[in-house]
C-alpha cells in the first residue's frame, strides 16, 4: 500500500540517523484524552519510537469499521502514547508527504486532518481519560469531541493536527494528570503546586451551606482567580465549547442509561499512634480478611508530638510507618500508592490494587490544620480525592479537638474542615468534601463519653454492655442533634473502646489523670451503595495508648458501558443540532437588587435569589468581570454557584454571601471601599442580567492601624467615617514624624497625646495576664466562633471591664487583631532588617527602637507579656519555641509583594528574631 510505504520511509529516515525531535503533533479536541474539554493542546515529538503497530489492542478500538486501515504509534520521550487507525487512501498519503516536506524545509508548518479519515485515536497509559463533571458532585463518561458540522459523523474526522518545533513546554505540562506517586511525579508537582498556590493565596476559612454556620475566614478561591477565569473563557469562548460543554451536562443526567454498578471492595483504618515508632507487624490490622481489599485508605495521627512538628515541619517518622504499612499490604494483591498527604500528625496513605490502577484519576489532596488560627496543624484534616471508574471517592482522616468538656471544639473542627477543604483540578470548579460520590471519614475524633467516672465505665465494659455505654457517647449525641456528621453513617461498635490504654499493654490509663475509656476512633461514610462487612479494633497492636480500627465496606462503583455510552452520546448530539440555532437561551431572575444591613468584620451575610430558565433551550449562566476586572466580585463577596447549566423550566437557589475578612477589614474601615458592588450574570449566546450589591459597613477596630487606635479614646464604632478618615491621615503623619502631638478626636481643641498602645491590644492582653497565665494549651487550642464574635463586637462598641469569652477564644482574638493589622508590628519597611540582623539581638533591639511609637510599644509590651506566660510553662504548657514560633508569623510579616517569596528560612530568622527578645533579661 501507498500509506505503507511512506510510513516504512519515515522509519527509514530515523534508521539513518536524521533528527525527529524537532517534528511535534498537537492534538486538539481528541476524544477519551488527558482532559474532558475543551482540550488544550498537545505536543508529542515524532522520535524514534513512531512506528507502525503492527498488534493492537482490541480493547482500543470500539466498533471499528471494516475497511483497509493501518495502525500507527506515535510517542515522544516525555509525553503520552497516542494510537492512530488511519485509511489507507490519498487523503493519508497527502498528509505524510507533507510531513516529510515539512521536515526537508526544517521549517514549522501547520497541517490540519480535516481531510484525513481518521477513524480511531487512543491516549495510552499512563494516560487516562478524565470524567464528566455534569455537576461539581456527578462524574460521568468521557466525551468524544463535537463535530462542529450538524448531526452525527462516523469516526472523528475533525480532529486537528499541526506540526510545531515549539510546543514541548506544553506536552510537559499536559502529558501526565494521573496523581500516581512514583512513576508519575510530575503530574503530583502539577497538582501540589496548584494545591499549594490555593493555600498560600489565604490562611482563612471559607463557608459551605450545608455545614456552617458560623462566621471563619474564607480563602480567596470564594472568588475566580484570574486563571479561572481564564479557564473558563477559553472553556466557553467557541460555541464548540460550549456545546461539548452542554453535552457533557446532559450526558450526566442520563448516566443511569450507560452505566453499571460493580462491588468493589474499600479497606479503610485509622490509628493514633501517640508519637511512637513503628515496633510491631501490622498484618493483624491490614490482612484481617482473607481476600485482599481493591483500595486501602489508612489514617495516622499523632505521627510525630514534638513542638516543632506543630508548625509543618518534616517529620522523619513518615516514611518509618509508610514502610511498616507496605510490608503488611495484603499478599495476594500487589498495590501502587496512590497518594500520602501528611500534615504534622496527622497522615492519610491511599493504595489501590494494580489491576486497577488505569481506572484512577483526577487524583487530589488537600489538609486543613483547625489548630487556634488555622496556624497550627496540631489538629486538622488531610484528605484525598479521585475518580475510580466512574464514582468519585473523597477519603478525610481527621484528629479533632482534645479533653472531655470540649465537644463544641470538635464539632466546630469537623465545620471547618468541611468548609475549607478545597480540591483544585484543572478544568473543574472547585471540589468540596461533599461534592463527591462516596466519603469516607476516619480518624481520632476525640469525642468521649458523657461519664466521668472511669470505674463505672469500666464496670460497665467488664459486663459488656456496649450498647448501654453508647448512650452516653458524645458523637452519637452530636450526630442525633445535627450538630456534627449529619449526613454520615456509622456502623455498630461491637468493640470494646480504644482509649485510653497504658502504652504496650491491654491495661487501661493508669497515669494519675486516668483517662476516662472512650470510642475516640472512629470510622463513617456517606453515599449511596455502600455497604459495611466489617468494623473493629485491633487489640493485638499495643504500640500505641490507642487501638488501631478498621472498617471493610463493599461500594458500588459506576462503570461505563461503551456501547450503551455511544448511543446515549449520539443520540443527545442529534437532538443538539435539532436545536441549535432555532432558540435563543433566556433567564427570569426574582431578585435583582439587594441590600445587606450592618456588615461586620468575620460575620457572614447571607441573601438568595432564584433564577429559572424560561426559554426554550438549555442555557448555560456564569458570573464573569466586569471590564479590566479579574474577578467577578469584591473579596468581600461570594455567588454559589457562580456558575451551572439549567434546563427549559428549571430553577435553581443562587446564594450570595456578604463576609468581611482580614483580606477586605482595612480598607473597608477606612472608608477607601464599600458594601457596593456590580455583579454580571453572562447567559452564553444570550444577554447579560446586572444585579445589585449594596449595604452599610460597621467599622471595626480589628484591620484598624496602631497609630489610629492610639488616637481614639472612644471605641470605634462611636466615631463617624469622616473623623476615622482624618485619623488614618494623622496617623500617617505621625508615623513619619512620631515626636509630633496631635488632638485626640473627641477633644474640643484641647491638644492631648495620643495612647502608648491601643486600648484594645491592653484590653485583650490584660485580661490573659490575669485571668490565663496557667490556662492548659493557652494559645495551642482555638477559640469558639460565637464568643470570637462577641469579643470583637465588644471592643468595638464598648470599653468593657473585662473581656466575655473563654480564655483561649481572648487567645485567638489577640492572634487575629494581630495578623488583620494593615501592617504589622514589625513594619514593613524594616522586614528584611529584622531577617538579617536577628542573630545579634544588640541589633534587633536597635531595630525595635527605631519603629514607628505605636509599633515600638506594641512590641515590647506584648514581649514583656510573653516572657510572663513563660514563667507559667509547667502549666499552660507553652514553650519559648511554640511562641516565638506563631508570634513570628504574626509580628514580621512580609511585605505583600515578597509573600510568595518568603522561605523556610526566612521564616526561621523571624522565630530566631522574636526568641531574642524572650529569652533575654528584663532589661527592656
Amino acid at each position: 500500500m501507498r500509506l505503507s510505504c511512506l510510513l516504512f520511509e519515515c522509519l527509514a529516515w530515523i534508521s539513518i540517523g536524521i533528527d525527529f525531535s524537532s517534528l511535534m503533533l498537537g492534538v486538539l479536541a481528541n476524544p477519551d484524552a488527558v482532559v474532558s474539554s475543551p482540550v488544550p493542546q498537545l505536543s508529542i515529538p515524532i522520535n524514534s519510537h513512531f512506528q507502525i503497530v503492527r498488534q493492537a489492542e482490541e480493547a482500543l478500538f470500539i466498533d471499528l469499521p471494516l475497511k483497509t486501515c493501518i495502525r500507527i504509534c506515535v510517542r515522544g520521550e516525555k509525553a503520552p502514547e497516542l494510537v492512530l487507525e488511519l485509511q489507507d487512501d490519498e487523503r493519508s498519503q497527502s498528509f505524510f508527504s507533507q510531513v516529510k516536506r515539512a521536515k526537508q524545509q526544517g521549517e514549522p508548518v501547520s497541517l490540519s486532518l480535516s481531510s484525513l479519515t481518521l477513524t480511531q485515536i487512543k491516549v495510552m497509559d499512563p494516560i487516562v481519560p478524565a470524567p464528566i463533571m455534569s455537576s461539581p458532585h456527578k462524574v460521568s463518561a468521557p466525551v468524544p469531541p463535537i463535530p462542529p458540522q450538524r448531526g452525527i459523523h462516523k469516526g472523528f474526522s475533525h480532529l486537528n493536527l499541526s506540526i510545531s518545533a515549539d510546543r514541548q513546554d506544553t506536552a510537559l505540562s499536559l502529558a501526565t494528570d494521573f496523581g500516581f506517586e512514583d512513576n508519575f511525579n510530575h503530574s503530583l508537582k502539577v497538582e501540589e503546586k496548584k494545591n499549594q498556590q490555593n493555600r498560600s493565596a489565604s490562611s482563612v476559612q471559607a463557608k459551605d451551606a450545608a455545614f456552617v454556620t458560623t462566621a471563619v475566614d474564607r480563602p480567596t478561591s470564594w472568588n475566580d482567580s484570574p486563571t479561572t477565569n481564564s479557564m473558563r473563557n477559553a472553556m466557553f469562548s467557541t460555541q464548540a465549547g460550549q456545546r461539548e460543554y452542554l453535552i457533557k451536562h446532559r450526558l450526566g443526567k442520563k448516566e443511569k442509561e450507560y452505566v453499571d454498578i460493580k462491588d468493589f471492595r474499600l479497606f479503610t483504618g485509622t490509628w493514633n499512634v501517640n508519637g511512637q515508632s513503628p515496633d510491631s507487624c501490622l498484618d493483624p490490622w491490614l490482612c484481617c480478611n482473607q481476600e485482599p481489599p481493591d483500595v486501602y485508605a489508612l489514617g495516622f495521627q499523632e505521627l510525630d508530638l514534638s513542638t516543632e512538628a506543630f508548625f509543618y515541619l518534616d517529620s522523619s517518622k513518615e516514611q518509618l510507618w509508610v514502610e511498616a504499612v507496605e510490608r503488611s499490604l495484603h499478599p495476594k494483591a500487589k498495590y501502587k500508592r496512590v497518594r500520602t498527604i501528611r500534615l504534622v500528625g496527622m497522615m492519610l496513605v491511599v493504595y489501590v490494587n494494580k489491576v486497577h490502577k488505569n481506572h484512577i484519576k483526577e487524583v487530589a489532596a488537600e489538609q486543613v490544620g483547625t489548630g487556634i488560627m488555622g496556624k497550627m496543624g496540631n489538629k486538622g484534616g488531610v484528605a484525598v480525592r479521585f475518580v475510580f471508574h466512574n464514582t468519585s471517592f473523597c477519603f478525610v482522616n481527621s484528629h479533632l479537638a482534645a479533653h472531655v468538656e470540649d465537644f463544641e471544639r470538635r464539632n466546630q473542627d469537623y465545620k471547618d474542615i468541611c468548609a475549607r477543604m478545597s480540591f483544585h483540578l484543572l478544568d473543574h470548579p472547585p471540589l468540596t468534601i461533599v461534592k463527591h460520590d462516596v466519603v469516607i471519614w476516619v480518624g481520632d475524633l476525640n469525642y468521649r463519653l458523657f461519664v466521668y467516672d472511669a470505674a463505672e465505665v469500666k464496670q460497665l465494659i467488664s459486663h459488656n454492655q456496649l450498647r448501654k455505654l453508647q448512650e452516653y457517647d458524645q458523637l452519637n449525641i452530636q450526630r442525633q442533634t445535627r450538630q456534627a456528621f449529619t449526613d454520615f453513617i456509622e456502623g455498630e461498635i461491637n468493640f470494646m473502646p480504644t482509649y485510653k490504654y497504658d502504652a504496650k499493654t491491654d491495661r487501661w490509663d493508669s497515669s494519675g489523670k486516668c483517662r476516662v475509656p472512650a470510642w475516640c476512633d472512629r470510622i463513617l461514610w456517606r453515599g449511596s451503595d455502600v455497604k459495611q462487612l466489617h468494623y473493629r479494633s485491633h487489640m493485638e497492636l499495643k504500640t500505641s495508648d490507642h487501638k488501631p480500627v478498621s472498617s471493610l465496606f463493599s461500594v458500588g462503583v459506576k462503570v461505563v458501558n461503551e456501547a450503551r455510552h455511544k448511543k446515549v452520546f449520539e443520540e443527545i448530539v442529534r437532538m443538539m443540532d435539532r436545536m441549535e440555532n432555532e432558540f435563543l437561551p433566556s433567564l427570569s431572575l426574582t431578585h435583582r437588587e439587594f441590600t445587606f444591613k450592618d456588615v461586620k468584620f468575620r460575620q457572614l451575610q447571607r441573601e438568595r435569589f432564584v433564577i429559572s430558565n424560561d426559554g426554550q433551550v438549555p442555557c448555560h449562566f456564569a458570573f464573569i468581570p466586569k471590564l479590566n476586572d479579574s474577578q467577578y466580585c469584591k473579596n468581600w463577596l461570594h455567588a454559589e454557584p457562580s456558575e451551572g447549566f439549567l434546563e427549559p423550566n428549571e430553577t435553581l437557589e443562587i446564594f450570595l454571601d456578604v463576609y468581611v475578612s482580614k483580606d477586605s477589614v482595612t480598607l473597608l474601615n477606612s472608608g477607601e471601599d464599600a458594601i457596593e458592588d456590580i455583579l454580571v450574570l453572562h447567559l452564553d449566546r444570550g444577554k447579560d442580567y446586572f444585579i445589585t450589591i449594596s449595604g452599610n459597613y460597621l467599622p471595626s477596630c480589628f484591620g484598624t492601624s496602631l497609630e489610629t487606635l492610639c488616637r481614639m479614646k472612644k471605641p470605634i464604632r462611636e466615631i463617624p467615617i469622616t473623623k476615622l478618615i482624618d485619623l488614618g491621615e494623622d496617623s500617617y503623619t505621625e508615623k513619619e514624624k512620631s515626636k509630633m502631638s496631635f488632638l485626640m478626636v473627641d477633644s474640643a481643641g484641647m491638644e492631648d497625646k495620643p495612647l502608648k498602645i491601643p486600648k484594645e491590644v491592653w484590653l485583650l492582653v490584660n485580661h490573659l495576664f490575669t485571668k490565663s497565665c496557667q490556662q492548659e494549651d493557652l494559645f495551642q487550642t482555638p477559640g469558639l466562633q460565637e464568643e470570637l464574635q462577641s469579643i470583637i463586637d465588644c471592643l468595638d462598641t464598648s470599653i468593657p471591664d473585662s473581656i466575655p469569652g473563654c480564655n483561649h477564644s481572648v487567645a485567638e482574638a489577640l492572634l487575629i487583631f494581630l495578623e488583620a493589622l494593615p501592617e504589622p508590628v514589625v513594619c514593613y519597611e524594616l522586614y528584611q532588617r529584622s531577617l538579617d540582623c536577628s542573630h545579634d539581638r544588640r541589633l534587633c533591639k536597635q531595630l525595635i527602637s527605631q519603629l514607628p511609637r505605636a509599633h515600638r510599644n506594641v512590641f515590647r509590651y506584648l514581649m514583656a507579656f510573653l516572657k510572663e506566660l513563660l514563667k507559667y510553662a509547667h502549666n499552660n504548657n507553652l514553650t519559648a519555641s511554640l511562641i516565638a514560633t506563631l508570634f513570628a508569623s504574626l509580628l514580621i510579616r512580609p511585605p505583600p509583594k515578597m509573600v510568595g517569596r518568603q522561605t523556610p528560612q526566612d521564616r526561621q530568622r523571624a522565630v530566631v528574631f522574636i526568641m531574642g527578645f524572650l529569652m533575654g533579661g528584663d532589661d527592656e
